[in-house]
């Protein structure tokens, strides 16, 4: 029998799984320089067969054997040996027998052809094959050899003895001596018993015949009392049906009881939402009404000045009647003025100055027969003078001359003054025609500007009406809305309060803690607890992820080691809980998962929650 192949995990210096083949039948050295982990290699194999120092370990030795080094803990350890059984030196069918030892922090297993076997099958499984921890010399360590070459004759023999295994045997035969002379005394005591068995007869062989009539009296006995016991029996089952009934009825009684009570609940739930929805319907009305009043003093409002408008208006408009009045009866005065003065021109001015013009042609006339005349007296010179002297004559005309053309002039001057007049009043009637024609135009612009204002002020009440109407409407959607608002948080203070409950109170704490430290202090690099940095898919899937994730929905997500370090500082140095934080930055996850391909399953990170990419490591 010897060793074939040794495997080491996670013991040690061995952090990846290390396999050593083949060994030879006869000897094999292990070279390397200091460090490459000869001296674990050698304590791997005294590790698996149970060496006298590494056959029971305290935590904090199983905690020693496994591997520390960078990247992810270790959490288990084996080594495994393959021994070359063709000789059956150990008592297991087959040629090749494996041996395995693994432990953990809190575990220490064993495993014989991969099948999982206690310590005490390993310890007599490695005895008889030599392998006995009285005799632990199967592996010389170092020292060893030098330590035998020292020894005295005595020791040397000792150690030769223990070596073959001689001093076992002794042990045993002293056992077994021990056990003969323990043997021979329970023998004594044994032989004492059956003497005190047999005198034990012999008394009892006398009570016998007592004990059968005692036997048959006291089978007639349990006769009786088996009688007596029917009869109570009927009794009491009768007496229990009539309980029985009883308790059925009381049992109806008790479900119609609480039927009522259930449905009373029900209707007293059912009246607690009616009065909920009464008391926003109340509440709403409430606003609704405050704004009807504000609506209806504003509309007061708008009414008194509408009417203060209106009567400004009709003040305005009755101003204009008595102002078009008042120009209407200046303008029949100005027409009966024109009237007169036609009539007067008709009756005085143009029979003047047709007079006029009659004179001056009578006198333009009577201006020529004196010139005629004149010239008739120059002509008649010659016959002799009319008057006696020539300056008597020229002064007599002279005369004659300047009184018609003083009576030229005076008719003119009155010409001129009567065409004066009348184109005054021509002037005078053409302004006032204007003056009425501008008036009559304005009294209609400020009738079609009060039109048209009365229809803009319909138009624009209207559209006041109506959007008081969508004011209201909004108003009750608004009431709506905060109802609903308001039950909503209702419901997730109820949510986070059954959350709590559920997580450690600890945790609880420390995860309000953070969240108000977050917020005040405006730290960066934290995203939360777990359960905040995803959302379900489909509320289906909600039991699965709960299984899966546990408590570590409640692991908090930052950034990096100092991010979470200085958390906790905050957390300890105020004593507000306790929670565990997952930074990013050391999180190490395979870059590739193999899922398992079946119908039935899905992976719940691709088909079941939906999260932020930034935090996919933590998820």
């Amino acid at each position: 029998m010897h060793i074939k192949q040794v495997i080491v995990s996670g013991f040690r210096s061995f952090r990846n799984q290390g396999e050593v083949e083949p060994f030879s039948s006869g000897h094999n050295a292990v070279v390397g320089r200091n460090g490459s982990g000869k001296s674990n290699f050698f304590d791997a194999i005294q590790f698996a067969l149970l060496a006298p120092k590494f056959a029971v370990l305290r935590q904090e030795e199983r905690s020693a054997m496994l591997h520390e080094g960078a990247g992810a803990s270790v959490m288990s350890a084996f080594c495994e040996i393959v021994f070359d059984n063709s000789d059956g030196r150990l008592s297991v069918d087959g040629d090749e027998v494996v041996l395995r030892r693994t432990i953990g922090l809190k575990k220490d297993e064993f495993f014989l052809n991969r099948k999982r076997v206690n310590k005490n099958d390993v310890h007599s499984l490695l005895e008889s094959a030599g392998f006995s921890k009285s005799n632990p010399y199967y592996i010389v360590q170092q020292g060893k050899v030098n330590a035998l070459c020292m020894m005295k004759d005595e020791e040397r023999l000792a150690l030769l003895k223990e070596v073959a295994g001689t001093t076992v045997y002794d042990e045993k035969r002293t056992d077994s001596i021990k056990q003969m002379k323990e043997n021979e005394s329970h023998r004594v005591k044994i032989n004492e018993v059956i003497t005190y068995i047999e005198e034990r007869l012999s008394e009892l062989e006398s009570e016998k015949e007592e004990l059968t009539a005692y036997q048959k009296l006291d089978r007639e006995r349990r006769a009786l009392e088996y009688t007596l016991y029917d009869k109570e029996l009927r009794r009491a089952r009768e007496a229990l049906d009539e309980l029985e009934h009883a308790r059925s009825d009381d049992a109806e009684a008790t479900a119609e009881l609480h039927e009522s009570a259930r449905s009373v609940t029900d209707t007293i739930g059912s009246i607690e939402r009616q009065m909920k929805q009464a008391n926003a319907s109340v509440r709403r009305a409430t606003v609704d009404l405050s704004a009807l009043e504000a609506e209806l003093t504003a509309s007061v409002t708008r009414r008194a000045q509408l009417e203060l408008e209106v009567s400004d208006l009709k003040t305005l408009a009755s101003s204009d009647a008595d102002t078009k009045k008042t120009m209407e009866a200046d303008l029949k005065k100005v027409e009966k003025e024109i009237e007169e003065a036609k009539a007067k021109l008709r009756a005085t001015v143009i029979p003047a100055y047709d007079a006029a013009r009659k004179t001056l042609s009578e006198t333009t006339a009577k201006k020529d027969n004196a010139f005629e005349q004149i010239k008739g007296i120059y002509a008649k010179q010659g016959r002799g003078a009319e008057f006696t002297t020539e300056a008597a004559r020229d002064k007599f005309l002279k005369t004659t001359i300047k009184e018609m053309n003083a009576n030229i002039s005076d008719k003119e001057a009155t010409i001129a003054s009567l065409e004066d007049t009348l184109s005054s009043l021509r002037r005078s009637i053409e302004s006032e025609d204007k003056a009425i024609s501008g008036q009559e135009k304005d009294i209609k612009k400020k009738q079609q500007m009060l039109t048209k204002i009365s229809s803009q002020l319909i138009e624009k009440t209207s559209e006041r009406n109506q959007h008081a109407e969508d004011r209201r409407e909004r108003w009750r959607a608004i009431e709506e809305l905060a109802d609903k608002i308001a039950e909503e948080k209702e419901a997730k203070a109820r949510a986070d309060s059954d959350l709590r409950k559920s997580m450690p109170r600890a945790t609880a704490m420390g995860l309000e803690a953070l969240s108000n430290i977050v917020k005040e202090e405006k730290i960066k690099g934290y995203y939360g607890p777990i359960i905040e940095n995803f959302t379900l898919l489909d509320p289906k899937f909600r039991t699965a992820v709960e299984v899966s994730a546990g408590n570590a929905l409640f692991h908090v997500v930052v950034d990096n080691d100092d991010t979470a370090a200085l958390l906790m500082k905050k957390l300890e140095d105020n004593k507000l809980g306790r929670v565990t934080f997952m930074p990013l930055s050391k999180l190490r996850v395979p870059s590739k998962i193999d899922y398992p391909e079946s119908n039935d399953v899905v992976p719940i990170m691709k088909r079941c929650i939906k999260f932020n990419p930034a935090v996919k490591a933590a998820m």
